[in-house]
């Protein structure tokens, strides 16, 4: 299944791409509007083969053959934090997307943190079920991951998964064991930094729970992996995680030396590269192999993990009546009276503190969530729907209202709440809006805009991305 996106929504990701990407814009080759029936009918191919056969999750922009390594499982539910423990890599692989030559502080969503037991803190504040350690390459500094691992591990046990990402070249049996005996549930390895090497995976089975390749799909390699497949699944290896190839202004210089074709969205993309992807998942069912292939795509990236960024500090400062959507924003509802009685419209929704819904001092006005909304007669009633997102910051801009938090060491940290968009309903559009919270309206291009915004905040795009 693929995205369906509007022609007026295909001109502007094309002309904020001809911005972002700036003087490298021109010199690269973008799918032309005839060869579209064509690629498309590729890829519509290749998921009817894989109709049945395949999970998806996210909307369908993740497929996965088998089943999801654990760590890949939580952060399709938004419940990973990705530590980049060092900024500095010992290989220079082609398709890395940023310079990688300083060590730097262990940052994760743009938080620092020098302590480990600061970072400990952070992932029980905000409930996260899933840690890793990425970098550059994390075992340049193998006392730090040791540290961060260990202290996270024996501060919330068994309901934290941890992993760690390694090109392999540094990792040795010992280095192995001490990861593993600091709580190491998962390693994940990027074979293409070491010429596509299984041997360094090898050696990690049998020793750490769960062993993974993870790789961009680079489409010069597909005849590669297909043996690598078969190898991998010989090995013991458990799981194969591909990631599509994207541009930034960093790797152009590498990419543009190979004959890509290169896709609008909201970030360029290879095109080859998703289809590569596709061709793995659809080979290992054909080799009837165990090895769990999940296919990553940038879409799911960039939809599923930036909501969960977002919206992280909604748990810690949102209210009782208000939802975190599914693009990660926090939905605040607030319904006037035009003429009804809402101390009577709501005597038979349940009573007491924390029951979604909430009367203001002069019972003038309902807060309440969706479903409370849904039982509800919307006549005599007009409905104020505001947006918000709740990042996690390391200082406060004095721009928003936001709420301090503070760690074992007694650093701060903030959530603030930005308010981005508010609209009014009136009485007989407020059924439409409910049907919108269940997926089950969608605006037209030349609707009003006010549609489109409550549609953008409350549901994330379906499917793969559109090929325009």
């Amino acid at each position: 299944m693929a995205d369906v996106l509007s022609p007026s929504a295909q001109k502007n990701y094309i002309a904020a791409n001809r911005r972002d990407y700036a003087e490298i814009y021109t010199e690269l080759r973008f799918l032309k509007a005839d060869e579209i029936p064509t690629t498309e009918a590729f890829r519509a191919g290749i998921l009817a083969d894989l109709e049945g056969k395949v999970r998806s999750v996210c909307n369908g922009s993740k497929l996965y053959s088998n089943r999801l390594s654990p760590g890949c499982k939580l952060c399709s539910e938004g419940q990973w934090s990705c530590l980049f423990i060092n900024g500095k890599c010992n290989c220079d692989c082609f398709y890395c997307p940023t310079s990688q030559d300083e060590i730097g502080l262990p940052t994760t969503n743009n938080l620092t943190f020098r302590l480990p037991s600061d970072y400990a803190a952070y992932l029980e504040t905000f409930g996260f079920g899933g840690m890793s350690l990425s970098g550059g390459e994390p075992l340049l500094t193998p006392g730090r991951c040791l540290g961060f691992l260990d202290t996270a591990k024996k501060h919330l046990g068994d309901k934290l998964h941890t992993w760690l990402y390694t090109n392999g070249s540094l990792v040795t049996s010992d280095i192995l064991k001490q990861l593993r005996d600091a709580g190491l549930d998962e390693i994940r390895f990027d074979i293409g930094a070491i010429n596509y090497s299984t041997a360094k995976a090898a050696l990690a089975v049998g020793i750490i729970p769960n062993v993974t390749v993870e790789i961009p799909a680079v489409p010069e390699k597909l005849e590669l992996m297909q043996e690598r497949l078969i190898e991998m699944n010989d090995l013991g290896i458990n799981f194969l995680n591909l990631h599509q190839l994207r541009l930034t202004t960093y790797n152009f210089p590498k990419l543009k030396q190979r004959d890509y074709t290169y896709v609008h969205g909201e970030r360029i993309t290879v095109l080859e590269s998703e289809l590569t992807a596709l061709q793995l998942i659809r080979h290992g069912l054909e080799q009837n192999l165990e090895l769990g292939i999940n296919y990553c795509s940038f879409v799911y990236k960039n939809r599923y993990q930036r909501a969960a960024a977002r919206g992280r500090g909604s748990s810690l400062s949102g209210k009782h009546y208000e939802e975190l959507t599914e693009a990660g924003y926090l939905r605040t509802l607030v319904a006037r009276s035009t003429g009804a009685d809402l101390v009577r419209l709501t005597a038979n929704l349940p009573q007491g503190d924390d029951q979604g819904w909430e009367l203001s001092p002069h019972q003038d006005l309902l807060f309440c969530t969706g479903q409370v909304l849904e039982q509800l007669p919307t006549s005599g009633l007009e409905l104020n729907v505001s947006y918000a997102e709740t990042p996690v910051l390391d200082q406060v801009s004095y721009r928003y209202p936001f709420r301090e938090l503070r760690l074992p060491s007694n650093r701060k940290m903030v959530i603030e709440r930005r308010k981005l968009a508010e609209v009014t309903l009136k009485e007989n559009e407020i059924g439409r809006f409910a049907r919108i919270l269940k997926g089950n309206d969608h605006t037209a291009a030349n609707e009003l805009e006010q549609w489109q915004d409550i549609e953008r905040f409350e549901q994330l795009p379906k499917g793969l991305q559109t090929y325009f």
